[in-house]
This record gives C-alpha cells, structure tokens and sequence, in this order.
C-alpha cells in the first residue's frame, strides 16, 4: 500500500477525492428523492461544501498540479473540508438541543431565495432552523450530519495527506 501512494500519481489521488464526493452526493439525492428525506438549509450547506471539494479536487486532477499546485489545491480542499466540519458539527449540535431551546422553523429554501436579500438567506442557512433539528435517515447508530463530520474529516485528511506526500 505504502508503494502505491508513493509511485501513485497527484492526479489520482485528486480523482479519489472527486470520486467520494460523487459518491456521497450520489447518496444524498438518493435520500431525497427515493427515500423522502428533504434537506434541511444545515444539509444544504453542507451539500455545497462537498460539491466545491469535487470541483476542486476534479480541477486539481485535470490540471495534474506540481508541488506548488498541489499545495495550492490540497489547502482549498482541506479548508472547505474544515468548513464542512464546521457546518456539520453545528448541526450536529442542533439535533441535541433540548426540545425547548430547538430554534424555530423558518420559510422554506425556494422561497427566501425568491423574497429575501442574499446576505440574509446565507445568515439563515449557517444559522440553521428546527428543522435541522430533525434526525432523519440513521446508519450504524450515525444520522446524516454526523456522516458528513465523518466524511469532511477524511477528505480533510486525504487532501492533508496529498499535501505533505512526496513528489516526484
């Protein structure tokens, strides 16, 4: 394994990157739209940011960076991924509120796009409503948001690994 990362060229290990984030967007869109789990403003967010790391480490892997460019790729990488664990852990931290101190629910997605100002729809889906509260689909004893900390955290480390591995 350990020959593997070393000969194992920048590019693939971005596509790997690339690759997961496809996956777990895969398997959000499957929630929604087979298994009825509508995404609360948190998982939004939460969506997006995955997203971005795709399309980072997809960009990373067309453009097959040198040291500088896999520093340069590696580091937006892991920041996105420290802000999805950020994102996540909020929510996570939501759905363990006691029921009284459960926000309330806001206006639907669509909607405060359509009426509300941009800075506002941001401040309201970072903050989170009661319906981030909600724990939804559960798997091996972990909810949505909490395989996302998960997974934030090892593309985080990935991209860290990618970034101190040694080119040659």
């Amino acid at each position: 394994m350990l020959k593997f990362w070393r000969t194992c060229s920048t590019r693939w290990l971005f596509l790997a990157n690339t690759l997961a984030v496809t996956c777990l967007l895969g398997f959000a869109i499957f929630l929604q739209k087979v298994l009825h789990e509508d995404p609360c403003p948190l998982c939004m967010v939460q969506r997006y940011t995955f997203l971005t790391i795709g399309v980072i480490s997809l960009i990373a892997a067309l453009h097959g960076p040198k040291k500088t460019g896999t520093y340069f790729y590696g580091s937006l990488a892991t920041l996105f991924s420290l802000a999805g664990i950020g994102v996540s852990s909020r929510h996570i931290w939501l759905q363990h509120l006691p029921k009284d101190q459960v926000p309330a629910c806001g206006p639907g997605l669509d909607y405060m796009l359509d009426h509300f100002p941009m800075a506002d729809v941001l401040k309201e889906l970072v903050h989170g409503s009661g319906e981030c509260a909600a724990r939804g689909w559960d798997f091996l004893g972990l909810n949505i948001p909490e395989w996302a900390l998960v997974w934030f955290s090892l593309i985080g480390i990935w991209s860290v690994l990618i970034m101190l591995r040694k080119q040659h």
